[in-house]
């Protein structure tokens, strides 16, 4: 791929809300579609929707309204006037097939949502890691504001138990996907990217073109609007200056001396990190956040800068509702003990992000208990991000005491001859040679295996955007019938 959507155009004017009529989505249940429908469900529209299966999220959506079905069938599209889909609907999909057929409207999920944006003042975090949490982190601070933001976010707000909701204030906050090039429609008043990095090859081809893609989504801000940047993030820091020169205004926030706010020093104690944020006024304030990891004082840091900087918050407020965020589902979430092991699940699936919870893991479980030892479940998230990154996954799991690969989950793509989970334990080998890790293709056998690797002490992580998320809940059981 080059980088260029071939099925949407980004840069088209969203239709009104209003032209929208009876909407319906494809994959309704995934964690971007559903939080779309229910922006709309508050709105007032018609919505429908069909799934693969049966699952909470659905319940939830019939519950709010909306009409939903497992399996699809045209019939779905009666009375309907828009499809939304994900680029991950194949054109082969029936009711895809059956809307092109009969003229009805098609949108992305992201042209979807930006309409129902329309008279807000918009926000739109992107970066290869880290973008759900900051959204969440920063709609969590404007709610302490007493602001009452609409959302959108990419997984469920642990407090909230939703990923999106319809607010009575003034500011929408969209986590922004860069996968598919969709993140170029939502012309925001503030941007935020949190990282640029070598990702999503698979549509973009060269990290040049990924650089290019972020370059025109800091162009999409509206005149007089904000680009919020990481200093810390090389690629990030580029964009800043290509943004600058281009005559946007941009805030780099970080540890780097030259950031526009300035974290420094970090501690922890248990589950909470410590540091100091210092912004454009030069007062030094307590940043506090309660969850694990320097990557979230980032993320709070990015979510502090967009407040009160780019959203005109009061500091104090912002940072009391930083201290008050319990995270998000799918990021380091706990999931229970048994036989002395903890076991937490993330949806970390580039390298930036197994690195960033691996490091986090190690860290909690040997402050915690020096004998205890970190295992890591890992499930690759597609054929060429594989193929792309064996080498920087290899390096990412490294801090672990021991690995446990599962088989790649493909998600939208078919088997690449040659690819598999392999490919990253040979890596491993081949820089610690020493390293514990084993591949196994049941899925069935993982629970037993890892349950075999542990001993009391231990930190479980099942890590991967697949369903190795219900991998915990089967390692517990196990554990427990030990």
């Amino acid at each position: 791929m080059n980088g260029q959507n071939p099925r949407f155009d980004f840069a088209a004017p969203v239709p009104p809300l209003e032209e929208l009529g009876a909407v319906h989505f494809i994959a309704i249940g995934g964690s971007g579609m559903s939080g779309v429908a229910r922006v709309m469900l508050a709105r007032g529209c018609s919505v429908s929707g069909s799934d693969a299966k049966q699952s909470p999220l659905l319940a939830a959506l019939e519950a709010e309204g909306a009409e939903v079905h497992v399996g699809h069938d045209p019939a779905y599209l009666e009375g309907r006037d828009t499809v939304v889909i994900s680029s991950a609907i194949r054109e082969e999909n029936v009711e895809l097939a059956a809307a092109r057929q009969r003229g009805l409207r098609v949108l992305h999920r992201a042209q979807a949502l930006a309409s129902t944006m329309a008279g807000s003042r918009r926000v739109a975090v992107a970066g290869a890691n880290g973008k759900t949490t900051t959204t969440s982190m920063l709609t969590v601070a404007l709610q302490h504001c007493g602001t009452d933001p609409s959302f959108a976010a990419g997984g469920e707000l642990a407090k909230h138990g939703t990923n999106a909701h319809w607010g009575t204030g003034d500011i929408f906050v969209a986590e922004a996907d860069e996968s598919d090039g969709s993140f170029l429609v939502y012309r925001p008043q503030v941007a935020v990217v949190t990282n640029v990095q070598p990702d999503h090859l698979d549509f973009y081809g060269t990290f040049p073109r990924v650089e290019q893609a972020y370059a025109a989504f800091a162009g999409s801000v509206l005149p007089g609007g904000l680009l919020v940047a990481c200093a810390d993030d090389e690629g990030s820091r580029r964009l800043a200056q290509v943004a600058r020169a281009n005559g946007t205004r941009v805030l780099t926030y970080g540890w780097a001396q030259d950031a526009d706010v300035v974290l420094s020093g970090v501690t922890f104690r248990g589950l909470t990190g410590h540091t100091t944020v210092t912004g454009p006024d030069g007062e030094p304030r307590a940043l506090r956040v309660n969850i694990p990891g320097r990557h979230n004082l980032l993320n709070a840091a990015a979510a502090y800068t967009t407040a009160v900087e780019g959203l005109g918050q009061d500091p104090a407020r912002v940072l009391d509702g930083l201290f008050g965020f319990t995270g998000t589902r799918r990021r380091f979430e706990p999931k229970g003990s048994a036989a002395g092991v903890s076991v937490v699940d993330d949806y970390a699936h580039n390298p930036g992000k197994v690195a960033a919870v691996v490091s986090t893991g190690a860290e909690l479980v040997r402050s915690a208990e020096p004998s205890g030892r970190l295992v890591v479940v890992f499930q690759p998230h597609l054929y060429s991000r594989t193929r792309d990154f064996a080498r920087e996954f290899a390096a990412a799991l490294s801090p672990a005491d021991a690995v446990v690969l599962m088989e790649i989950y493909g998600a939208r793509e078919d088997p690449m001859p040659g690819i598999s989970s392999q490919l990253i334990a040979d890596a491993l080998h081949e820089q610690r040679p020493e390293a514990d890790v084993e591949v196994v293709s049941s899925w069935s056998a993982v629970a037993e295996v890892v349950a075999g690797r542990t001993r009391s002490g231990d930190l479980v992580l099942t890590v991967g955007a697949g369903d190795v998320t219900m991998m915990g809940p089967e390692i517990l059981r196990v554990l427990g019938g030990a």
